[in-house]
């Protein structure tokens, strides 16, 4: 497991898949704000890739986030779009409505960011989200990443084009947080499938 100072980053669990199918993928619309297309049911059982996934597979890792105290599931995260010849990936992640708000997106980037930059040896990191994803934005620009760019009209949410920001953050740039309590403990199986390949 990788651990921050809130949260830590582990292999998705079987007993994961309900709670975020229901909490995550079936509200309507921050699955549509999230994932980069439009909203579809996923049904019980379902080996829809959302939920499950490959997890050999060499250019996406999906996590489940978990409460580093009493070991709550509060969301997902992702590392994807992984280019291991440019050396760059994004990251994405979503949390649960109740977990939001309390600092955990802020801590989860930074755990991407110790993953991407330490352990796999990436250049570059990349967020996509909207541009009225201020908790995105904040917790992306807390941990060191810059506003690159600006794609107008680019996403179709829910009747609408909304503009996406691009942030990126290059290893000689990424400052660590003063915390140092990103470690990593145990086995390295990363199964399932992060919703957040969309957008973060």
């Amino acid at each position: 497991m990788l651990k921050g100072g809130k949260v830590g980053l582990r292999a998705r669990h079987e007993d994961d898949i309900p709670i975020l199918r229901e909490e995550l993928y079936n509200d309507v619309v921050n699955s549509a704000r999230a994932g980069g297309r439009p909203w579809r049911p996923i049904k019980p059982g379902s080996k829809d890739p959302r939920l499950v996934g490959d997890d050999t597979a060499d250019g996406y890792v999906p996590f489940s986030v978990v409460e580093l105290h009493g070991g709550a599931l509060v969301g997902t995260a992702v590392l994807s779009n992984i280019d291991t010849h440019n050396r760059s990936a994004h990251i994405g992640l979503q949390l649960l409505p109740c977990f939001r708000g309390r600092g955990y997106g802020t801590d989860v980037v930074a755990v991407l960011c110790h993953y991407g930059f330490v352990v796999r040896g990436l250049q570059r990191l990349q967020i996509d989200t909207l541009s009225d994803n201020a908790a995105m934005l904040g917790s992306a620009e807390r941990n060191g990443f810059v506003r690159e760019g600006v794609l107008r009209s680019s996403a179709w949410v829910m009747g609408e084009f909304l503009d996406e920001v691009l942030l990126g953050l290059l290893a000689q740039d990424w400052k660590p947080g003063p915390d140092p309590a990103v470690v990593v403990t145990g086995a390295t199986g990363l199964g399932g499938l992060g919703a957040a390949s969309g957008r973060g």
